[in-house]
């Protein structure tokens, strides 16, 4: 088991999700983020059915900075209860996990 995780987020539109993105990665709060668009989601949301288009936010990070990004993601969202779930990472590429190391000990704050 790894320190990593991957946090998925939606987004209502590209702008939104790209500005969330950014700042996330500029902070090193996460070493990447991947865009997809055109998703999908059918959801129950104050006693109504919705069916939305979204972009889904997969966002590469540690559990150490899980608090900071979470806060900097709902700080950011334009939802009123942005989705913020993050999955372990059991194993991984020995380079990559490597690499999200060295993205994300180089805080500027520190």
């Amino acid at each position: 088991m790894t320190d990593k995780i991957v946090v998925l987020s939606t987004c209502g539109s590209l702008d939104v999700a790209e500005r969330i993105a950014r700042g996330l990665v500029e902070k090193r709060l996460a070493a990447c983020v991947n865009l997809i668009p055109a998703m999908r989601s059918i959801y129950r949301w104050k006693d109504a059915v919705e069916d939305e288009q979204e972009v889904l936010l997969v966002i590469k990070s540690s559990r150490e900075l899980f608090g900071e990004l979470r806060a900097e993601i709902e700080k950011l969202h334009s939802y009123e209860l942005p989705e913020v779930v993050a999955l372990p990472i059991v194993e991984g590429s020995e380079a990559y996990l490597l690499w999200l190391d060295r993205e994300l000990a180089e805080r500027p704050d520190q």
